[in-house]
């Protein structure tokens, strides 16, 4: 269909309902349209069942992290652990983004979550028996890196089914407040469980959370699911997906942001231990009480995008974001009393929450169906598959020049990056409207 047809036959005036987003009786703010999304059976099933399974995760980070302690007392060790779970994502996403373009991404989902779980109660059993070593650490939190390389890319591209693009934007952000309010909830449960009972049923706990995300999916109703024939090699299905994305200077710029706020800025959380505890004395309940306040920084960014769906002004979110993101990085890292450098920890939350699900927004909106799983594998690889490399560079910083200095650095690339990326904006308006108009149009 050609773009003139489907504007006489829609009475076509100006951009998509899409890139104007909602408007409830001209007010910004509505009940409604925070939980818009809601209304898709599908969507109520995966985001409630999500809720459960994210506590679980949560509860197994914290588990796992204080089981390496305990066994190894090295904080090199808890950091590579952290890295052996996030390189595979930036080895291999860019094939489970083929499969997910390929096969049914709500059957991948399944299998990725089946997966997941095998895992969580493997890490129990060897826990719970006192025949945990370190090795097993490793090897399982590879496999599990490597099942999250297949499992993100599809679970990313498969939220575009449930919902539809109309409502797109909201599905993500209420996913992300899911997220960040597990991301409060699963550490509190998972340190009492750890001192009552042991790391091991923070691991099965984990493990049977699975079933509830697992269920919602097997009693989605779905119809089929088109997908175009891929032909050639998998290596040049990869460099399509590469390709298009490289050559797409809005997807392109977006994901350069996305990256550099990883590498740069994202590493706070790496260093928080060193600034509960040295810098601002408050031990490992300060530690906890500030990573809380970054969670609910993060859930309320989540919950202000969700009230204002549509893809209209994300651009400028992203660009505002990503300098609200730095500059409370850099006062956070100048702060020297517990209480203030609480309260701007919560505006790093929010930047941050509301660039990350800005960006995966706006890259959704561009990007055709056939091309999706790829794009989000390289979205996956900028936020996920860079941060190792980031906590790596910020733990080599701090030790030479201070804990404090280095989150500094890292928040005024962040600030100057978004500085960049805010003045392109204009540039990218045209080419930002044709995607979404395309992708649109493409769309049954």
């Amino acid at each position: 269909m050609s773009l003139e047809r489907f504007s006489s036959q829609n009475k076509f005036q100006g951009p998509p309902r899409a890139l104007e987003g909602r408007r409830e009786n001209g007010r910004g703010l509505s009940l409604s349209a925070m939980v818009a999304s809601l209304r898709h059976r599908n969507f109520r099933l995966f985001i409630f069942g999500q809720a459960i399974s994210l506590i679980g995760t949560w509860m197994q980070s914290v588990g796992l992290s204080w089981l390496v302690y305990r066994l190894t007392h090295s904080s090199a060790l808890l950091g590579l652990v952290v890295f052996s779970t996030q390189l595979p994502v930036l080895l291999l996403a860019t094939v489970g983004g083929t499969i997910a373009d390929r096969y049914s991404r709500h059957k991948i989902v399944i299998a990725t979550q089946l997966a997941s779980m095998l895992i969580a109660l493997t890490l129990a059993l060897l826990t719970l028996s006192e025949a945990i070593q370190i090795w097993h650490v490793f090897v399982l939190a590879a496999t599990l890196g490597t099942i999250n390389a297949v499992d993100i890319p599809a679970r990313q591209a498969f939220v575009v089914e449930m919902v539809g693009r109309q409502d797109l934007t909201n599905a993500i952000a209420l996913n992300s407040s899911v997220f960040n309010g597990a991301r409060i909830v699963g550490p509190a449960v998972a340190g009492v469980l750890v001192a009552a009972i042991g790391e091991g049923w923070c691991f099965f706990a984990n493990g049977i959370s699975y079933t509830a995300v697992i269920a919602g999916l097997l009693r989605m109703k779905l119809p089929p699911a088109e997908r175009r024939p891929l032909s050639g090699s998998a290596r040049q299905h990869v460099v399509e997906g590469f390709r298009f994305v490289w050559r797409t200077k809005p997807i392109r710029a977006v994901l350069l942001l996305l990256g550099i706020t990883s590498v740069a800025g994202m590493p706070y959380v790496v260093l928080m231990p060193v600034f509960a505890d040295e810098i601002l004395h408050g031990g490992s309940t300060g530690l906890g009480i500030l990573m809380a306040l970054s969670g609910i920084g993060a859930l309320a960014g989540a919950l202000f995008l969700a009230a204002r769906p549509g893809l209209h002004g994300l651009g400028k979110r992203i660009a505002a974001s990503s300098l609200g993101f730095g500059s409370t990085l850099i006062l956070f890292g100048l702060s020297r009393l517990f209480w203030l450098s609480g309260l701007f920890l919560v505006g790093v939350g929010f930047f941050m929450l509301s660039q990350m699900a800005s960006s995966n927004s706006l890259v959704q909106g561009m990007a055709p169906d056939h091309l999706r799983g790829r794009i989000m594998a390289v979205y996956s690889m900028m936020f996920l598959g860079m941060a190792p490399f980031g906590a790596l560079l910020a733990g080599f910083l701090a030790q030479r020049i201070g804990a404090p200095l280095t989150v500094m650095i890292g928040g005024a690339c962040c600030v100057v990056a978004g500085a960049i990326f805010g003045s392109r904006l204009a540039s990218m308006r045209a080419e930002v409207r044709r995607l979404i108009i395309d992708t649109t149009l493409e769309t049954p």
